[in-house]
């Protein structure tokens, strides 16, 4: 494992790097990738008996570019992409992995804004970043600071993205207001910590009771948490007790959806907002009708592939150049990750698929 993560670190380093059908054959290793023909559970349809798939690179095009990839974790909607599930399919066959980090190998004659040598992560969804190499085109990867941490880096395109918008487009906080979200230990969860943080927001973070909650309630607080409280608690007099010192939040994020929401419901303000972006209970959102007709409440929704369909490259570069400040000032941290080679892909998608997860598998590549 330590070989693993010190080989792929030395491909941050600036080397100016061969062509990717020269390097693949001075290394013996054609491109390689998880690729599934069908949809279905991932163990099922990404199985290859004794390797992975070898892939075939397309010719360098006019305004492509050809990447070395390096890093990708994986996330919950990649599993659902798999399974078919999700609003957003990849036409089959198709390679695994929205998200990740990458290195420029080369780049075609009509390629304006990268070089290689340049670390890159994807502008777009559904890209196919599980793989060793890509043939990309340039409009859909944003160029990053090669100083960002490489699980920074390779996490920084869907979680910390979502986590921005959602504090930045529903309502106008200012330091001081409070933000109350559930699942507050997944990747977005963390980064609302974070940035929040940053921008002097209070946050109530619920998470589930299990075996290990002191630990994680230690790790939430250490990024930057105000309160950590486990959804049975929204119900107690300790939030009573939160409630004597920061004021009541204007913002609720749900990723949880059935009682958890309408628990955490009750202590949004009047005329506060609720945003959901996930259903991890897979369950429908229950509002008391009272919320509406008494307090006013606003209900709404975010999908960040949505917001990249709505919005310019230019508008997510930008967002991308704040999170990458924060991460060379010290604001934002990658989540907690578990680095795995790419040949133990089916361990790691095991230990995503499992409840209580707090640590991102993120496969090197």
């Amino acid at each position: 494992m330590q070989r693993a993560v010190a080989r792929v670190l030395r491909g941050l380093r600036g080397l100016r790097a061969p062509p990717v059908r020269a390097l693949c054959a001075a290394a013996g290793t054609p491109p390689r990738g998880l690729l599934y023909e069908r949809h279905g559970e991932p163990a099922d349809v990404l199985h290859v008996p004794t390797r992975l798939k070898e892939l075939e690179l397309p010719a360098l095009g006019h305004s492509d570019v050809l990447i070395k990839m390096l890093a990708a974790p994986i996330n919950p909607a990649d599993i659902n992409m798999i399974q078919g599930t999700y609003a957003l399919l990849a036409p089959l066959p198709a390679v695994a992995g929205s998200e990740g980090v990458g290195r420029v190998l080369e780049v075609g004659p009509g390629v304006v804004a990268l070089s290689p040598g340049d670390c890159i992560i994807p502008a777009d969804a559904g890209l196919g970043t599980w793989r060793t190499h890509a043939v990309l085109p340039e409009h859909s990867l944003l160029r990053v600071p090669g100083d960002v941490p490489l699980l920074c880096a390779a996490t920084l395109s869907v979680n910390p993205c979502t986590a921005f918008r959602m504090l930045s487009d529903f309502e106008s906080l200012a330091p001081g207001d409070s933000v109350i979200q559930n699942a507050a230990n997944s990747g977005v969860g963390q980064a609302v910590i974070q940035i929040a943080k940053a921008m002097g927001i209070r946050t109530i973070n619920v998470v589930r009771d299990r075996p290990d909650l002191p630990q994680l309630v230690e790790r939430l607080l250490a990024l930057g948490a105000d309160h950590v409280v486990t959804e049975d608690a929204l119900r107690k007099p300790e939030m009573k007790e939160i409630f004597k010192s920061i004021p009541k939040p204007r913002l609720a994020l749900n990723c949880v959806g059935g009682r958890s929401t309408t628990e955490m419901l009750r202590h949004l303000q009047p005329k506060g907002t609720m945003v959901t972006y996930g259903g991890m209970a897979k369950q429908p959102v229950t509002v008391p009708v009272s919320a509406f007709i008494f307090r006013d409440v606003r209900l709404r929704g975010f999908w960040m592939t949505q917001w990249k369909k709505d919005h310019d490259k230019q508008s997510m570069a930008s967002m991308v150049d704040t999170l990458c400040q924060m991460v060379q000032k010290g604001q934002l941290s990658a989540p907690a990750c578990t680095a795995v080679p790419l040949e133990d892909f089916r361990e790691a998608l095991a230990a995503s698929m499992q409840p209580f997860t707090s640590s991102k598998q993120i496969l090197l590549l």
